[in-house]
């Protein structure tokens, strides 16, 4: 059964914000509250119980600060992580990474046809965002549909589906 932790969240930084201090021990999550990107592995950390563990330090991203790309992520795209003395961005690459690394219930099945079942699902979401979201330009039905199709015959696959009923996952 999952509880529910009330986080007080920290104020949205801009460009007049000052840097927090890098590299001091502190693990750090910079993050946008409504980036979908950086949202998953915000849920990560949140799912794995490392609320203390992982601080957010949220962006607004259409006022970034200049420090942010200048000394702590060049690429200057959330989400990234500040941990053992570097920098990891990419929301997938994170939830791998937080999944790996720190304590917390897995994010991936024991069964080794369903982990790998999963990754191929994965390997599939960078295609299947780009499908639905170039479909909002036309007609979503047509040009989206063989991307949802092809989630649907994925998860025909196992009878119990991919992972266990109810259970969050890397890719559900």
């Amino acid at each position: 059964m999952a509880t529910t932790v009330q986080e007080n969240l920290p104020p949205v930084l801009d460009s007049k914000a000052e840097q927090p201090p890098l590299f001091d021990g502190t693990i750090r999550l910079y993050t946008c509250y409504t980036c979908p990107f950086a949202q998953r592995v915000w849920v990560t950390r949140n799912y794995k119980g490392l609320q203390d563990k992982i601080k957010l330090v949220p962006l607004n991203l259409q006022d970034r600060p200049a420090w942010y790309a200048q000394k702590v992520y060049r690429v200057n795209k959330v989400p990234a992580l500040e941990h053992n003395g570097k920098i990891i961005g990419e929301s997938i690459d994170l939830i791998k990474y937080v999944d790996s690394n720190f304590e917390g219930p897995s994010l991936c099945p024991d069964d080794p046809e369903k982990k790998k079942f999963g990754e191929e699902l994965l390997s599939y979401t960078d295609t299947f965002n780009r499908d639905v979201y170039t479909s909002f330009k036309g007609d979503p039905v047509k040009q989206a549909g063989a991307a949802f199709d092809y989630l649907e015959n994925a998860l025909k696959k196992f009878d119990d589906g991919p992972f266990f009923l109810g259970q969050f996952s890397l890719v559900c």
